[in-house]
């Protein structure tokens, strides 16, 4: 027998075989929902009030969701949350920023962040992948970069105002956001995309803004600051005022973004959504730790990621042979982050995703890596 010859009992196959880390799992229902309201909005004009109207409900709904306090706003545009950094650079951080870096995604913006030649050169945390750091108050700083959801490693971080800072807390939630818990009083910018916790497609990038931040967008702006118009936030917060973004969006993005959002709150709001993430996360965890082969790779429980799971397995099992062997009976997107370089399986365990699927996928690893230790050599 060879490995492409390994199949799964129907009795280890998840209802639904993708684990991907983004993009995600999009719910049946949602694309069934696009599906019927195509024929009057796919097609049509994003300024059109059908479109406006949807970008509205958006809007409305992360507010809804992340129940934020008075003066808070939400904004959106095109070209994701790496776009994101750029836009933060350019339109968040006045002088000097500090940034913990933890993982690929973390380092990206501190690395943005340094190339700038208006801004001076950053501080830079940085902890073992695996672990996260903690930031520095410094009165030199004006903003504080930090990550909610460390997607690359499977590490979380909780989202805390730096105690004494002043400056801005800059959040990464790119795979947390609508799968973690979050006081929004504890940053001014909590930023991320549509295709991980929230179901949909990418091409997006949203962000809950506080009024300081705002504040800060706009006085870099009356500034003279320039700016490349798609990265300039305060032409973003402009559009998205007016419930649409500077150029055309994808319609079926935001749609399905809309109808994961509404679901969640008729679920019962990102506490209903937060516990999903949680309820597979404990059922993940415990299966490896119990495992003679496998081990999470965040060895502090308390930094453990609830939304993207990282799992090491011994020298003597090939993770990607088990990803490969997944793959080929309908299990997807279990590989490692290509970067990490590690012996390691990477499954997301966003709302969207059904706890006994996690389940069975445990189960699924189990089978599979004992049919390869009893391939011949």
């Amino acid at each position: 027998m060879t490995v492409a010859d390994i199949r799964l009992p129907p009795d280890l196959l998840p209802a639904d075989g993708r684990f991907g880390a983004g993009p995600s799992k999009v719910r049946q229902a949602s694309v069934d929902a696009l599906a019927a309201a195509a024929p009057t909005y796919l097609g049509t004009s994003h300024r059109a009030k059908t479109v406006k109207s949807m970008v509205g409900r958006l809007r409305a709904g992360l507010a809804d969701l992340f129940q934020l306090p008075d003066g808070y706003e939400v904004a959106l545009g095109n070209g994701g949350a790496a776009l994101f950094w750029d836009m933060a650079t350019f339109g968040l951080i006045e002088r000097k920023s500090q940034h913990l870096t933890f993982g690929q995604f973390s380092a990206s913006f501190a690395a943005a962040a340094h190339a700038a030649p208006f801004l001076g050169d950053p501080d830079v945390i940085s902890s073992d992948f695996g672990t996260h750091p903690v930031p520095r108050p410094s009165p030199d700083v004006d903003a504080y970069a930090l990550t909610h959801n460390e997607t690359s490693t499977g590490v979380a971080m909780p989202v805390r105002r730096p105690t004494g800072a002043s400056g801005l807390v800059l959040v990464d939630a790119t795979s947390a956001a609508g799968g973690m818990r979050v006081d929004p009083a504890e940053f001014d910018a909590y930023y991320f995309a549509p295709q991980k916790c929230f179901a949909a497609d990418g091409g997006l990038w949203l962000a809950l803004l506080s009024p300081a931040a705002v504040e800060r967008v706009e006085r870099i702006k009356a500034g003279g600051r320039w700016t490349p118009a798609l990265l300039d936030l305060g032409l973003a917060l402009e559009n998205s005022r007016l419930d649409q973004t500077y150029n055309t969006p994808s319609l079926a993005t935001i749609f399905l973004m809309v109808d994961q959002v509404e679901w969640m709150l008729a679920g019962g709001g990102l506490g209903w959504a937060a516990s999903r993430s949680e309820a597979s996360a404990a059922v993940l965890y415990p299966w490896a730790e119990a495992s003679s082969y496998a081990t999470p790779f965040v060895a502090d429980p308390g930094q453990r990621s609830p939304v993207v799971g990282t799992i090491d397995l011994d020298a003597s099992v090939d993770a990607n042979m088990v990803s490969t062997v997944l793959r080929a009976n309908g299990i997807v997107d279990t590989e490692s982050y290509r970067r990490l370089g590690r012996n390691q399986l990477r499954i997301s365990m966003y709302p969207a995703v059904e706890a006994s699927d996690v389940a069975i996928l445990t189960r699924a690893i189990d089978h599979v890596v004992g049919e390869l230790l009893t391939q011949p050599s």
